[in-house]
């Protein structure tokens, strides 16, 4: 009734009640709280991520636990151990060095809904949000080749285990081939996702005996960390060398000279990723959806 209802929110206010979620789930069996796994909490591509799917929990009304594991196997191992000990409703990933065994393992023994950015991800039962990475690198290429002149490039990559790695790289050398050029085997360079691992890369470019006359480096923060060496050792850009970078994070419009980049609108990723989710907590029997972004060329000052 009306008045033994508010009998009892008068208690809760009095005593500061909150429902314990816990025993709450073991009569529901929801637990109203999802997952996250980003790659680095530092690199500002991945808060973007996280804040727009916060935003789509907190309109679904559930809690969200965010894990980093700054690029390294044994931390995405402990977060797929720590979701299968802890019940969660769902599971969002920015998986790197996963296997397809580790995600088959992760789906049979949580049984949750998972979401997935990653365009090498396959299973029949998680949803992948992607940008044909490959294609965007290699029409940023051709552009420096066909609308700039371009006809000594470099490209900063990362290891083959990393899965942009391989791809993008291939989108460079198509560029390359089909333009009929080569590149110096000391133009191929090797970093690790970071501003600091773009700095050291920095260095070794301002040590070559003959510079590209333009780059194009795996992501944004190596290539802010480019820039800011090469400008150290008196190298000027776009002058002496052109920069294209991939992201589009917030500090390629601060940096100067200001950052030609490849976009991933990593709001719009985030988003993406929690309506795939909650649509599959929803209805668990939908089929696994694979969504293509967009990549567009934002043109800024470094080239």
């Amino acid at each position: 009734s009306d008045e033994t209802r508010d009998n009892v929110m008068s208690a809760v206010a009095e005593l500061g009640y909150r429902p314990n979620m816990h025993a709450r789930s073991l009569r529901t069996q929801e637990t109203k709280l999802i997952a996250v796994l980003i790659a680095d909490i530092t690199n500002s591509f991945y808060p973007h991520i996280a804040r727009a799917i916060q935003t789509v929990a907190r309109e679904e009304g559930f809690d969200v636990m965010i894990y980093n594991s700054d690029h390294v196997y044994e931390n995405e191992k402990q977060f797929c151990e720590s979701v299968s000990r802890r019940s969660v409703d769902g599971i969002i990933m920015v998986p790197v060095h996963l296997t397809e065994q580790d995600l088959r393992d992760l789906y049979r023994q949580t049984g949750s809904p998972i979401a997935v950015l990653g365009q090498h991800v396959k299973h029949p039962q998680i949803d992948v949000v992607y940008a044909d990475d490959e294609a965007s690198v290699y029409n940023a290429t051709s552009w420096l080749i066909e609308e700039k002149g371009h006809r000594e490039l470099g490209f900063v990559g990362v290891p083959d285990t990393l899965p942009p790695g391989p791809r993008r790289r291939k989108g460079f050398l198509k560029a390359i081939d089909d333009a009929a050029l080569s590149v110096l085997p000391e133009h191929m360079l090797t970093g690790d996702f970071t501003l600091e691992g773009g700095k050291e890369v920095g260095r070794r470019i301002a040590s070559l005996e003959t510079l590209p006359t333009a780059m194009v480096i795996l992501n944004d923060a190596m290539a802010l960390g480019i820039i800011l060496e090469l400008q150290e050792a008196g190298i000027r850009v776009p002058e002496d060398i052109a920069i294209v970078g991939y992201d589009n994070i917030p500090e390629a419009t601060i940096i100067r000279p200001a950052l030609t980049t490849i976009e991933q609108n990593s709001a719009l990723i985030g988003h993406k990723l929690s309506r795939l989710l909650f649509e599959r907590i929803e209805d668990s029997s939908l089929p696994a959806r694979r969504v293509k972004l967009p990549n567009d060329l934002i043109v800024r000052e470094s080239t």
